[in-house]
């Protein structure tokens, strides 16, 4: 693997070890549901060292796109949420990249991104050479082959207890949602209030374990930005309605709200918005290019990995912590000892952002370039979730 190359006239690249890596096996999404179901004894769930209170009914509720930075800003538009901060423990680390597909897996599953294999937005099958978009899976891929893994839900509902999921009807049959969420019952229902309500009355079993879900947050960080009224008008939602389901919650319940990334606003200038599709630099030696603008997975041509290495870390290494595939893995990025089926599927190089910077792509990618807010990277604003907690 070929050194970064450095400029004697300019800073010096990041060192990608220096990179925060997320915290699996003690604090990461991938240990929540493990330790909410360690009082029911479910057999096959994965280990981890994250302990919580036992609590014969659990419920999560995720929000996409809430991160606790971003939630720590706005005490007035959500003071329910705000309440529960002071008595929360420390937040988690949603697992690299803070993306949708990645995290929902690791949320479902209990297993990092190196483990259950959707470690990107999108990422190269190399079976096939295309790449594919793991939130909206396209090309199709047999779901049971890309993520082989029984989720927690599966593994609960084998084991007796009352489980379902209640979120958008949009996603009862999508592959991810096979893939990261299935097991039990899939309850579709339309708004927000319309899922607290079952959810609440889906605690009511003796033994329970309920997920619930709300996107609109995301969405409109993405189209407006987490500095924009339209930000903080779903964020006064999404506080009424955690406080909704709290208030329903039947006795020795435990209500988890998580999400699963944070979101950062990135400015329309050159400077922040680096076009792979207008830089003959960075696509020299690239065959594809994967990921997001806040986390990129670089395949190269063959024999070229070294040298795209190389002009990244020379280009983008000071405002981006740039790694070779086996760097990356062991730096920790992924979680630990990934399956062999999963490492091809990682860039040869995978460019990480730290400063207030993304790698767009305006004419391969013209939807995720104009977006607003983005998300993937490992900085805190995007990384750290919330772990808010409702006990009745």
């Amino acid at each position: 693997m070929a050194p970064p190359l450095t400029d004697p006239y300019g800073p010096e690249p990041l060192d990608p070890r220096t990179a925060p890596a997320p915290a699996y096996g003690s604090g990461a999404l991938s240990d929540l549901l493990p330790a909410a179901m360690a009082g029911f004894e479910v057999p096959g769930m994965p280990a981890t060292g994250m302990v919580l209170e036992p609590a014969d009914r659990v419920c999560v509720f995720l929000v996409d796109g809430m991160g606790w930075e971003l939630l720590l800003r706005h005490p007035d538009w959500a003071p329910f949420l705000t309440s529960l901060v002071a008595a929360s423990r420390r937040p988690l680390t949603a697992g690299f990249p803070a993306t949708t597909a990645t995290s929902l897996a690791s949320v479902g599953t209990g297993l990092p991104p190196g483990r259950h294999g959707l470690p990107g937005y999108t990422a190269l099958n190399p079976d096939t050479g295309e790449l594919m978009n793991q939130l909206r899976w396209k090309p199709w891929t047999p779901p049971a082959v890309w993520q082989p893994y029984p989720t927690v839900f599966e593994l609960a509902d084998a084991a007796g207890i009352s489980t379902c999921q209640v979120s958008s009807p949009d996603f009862e049959r999508t592959p991810l949602t096979k893939v990261a969420l299935s097991g039990g019952t899939f309850l579709g229902r339309l708004t927000g209030e319309e899922r607290m309500d079952l959810a609440a009355k889906r605690l009511g079993a003796d033994r329970a374990l309920v997920y619930t879900y709300y996107s609109e947050l995301d969405g409109s960080g993405h189209r407006f930005g987490v500095d924009s009224d339209a930000w903080r008008g779903q964020l006064a939602t999404v506080d009424r309605l955690v406080q909704r389901l709290a208030e329903q919650l039947p006795p020795r319940s435990a209500l988890y709200v998580t999400a699963d990334h944070g979101m950062i606003d990135i400015p329309f200038d050159e400077e922040s918005r680096i076009d792979f599709d207008e830089d003959w630099e960075l696509r020299a030696g690239v065959a594809v290019l994967g990921g997001e603008g806040r986390a990129r997975h670089v395949y190269a041509v063959p024999g070229a990995a070294g040298d795209v290495l190389a002009v990244w870390s020379e280009v983008l290494g000071d405002r981006m912590w740039v790694a070779g595939r086996d760097e990356a893995v062991a730096a920790g990025w992924f979680g630990p000892d990934p399956d062999p089926r999963v490492l091809p599927r990682i860039g040869d190089v995978v460019a990480v952002a730290r400063d207030d910077v993304a790698v767009v792509a305006t004419r391969t990618e013209p939807h995720e370039s104009r977006m607003v807010g983005l998300h993937g990277s490992m900085v805190p604003v995007e990384q750290l979730v919330p772990l808010l907690e409702v006990r009745s």
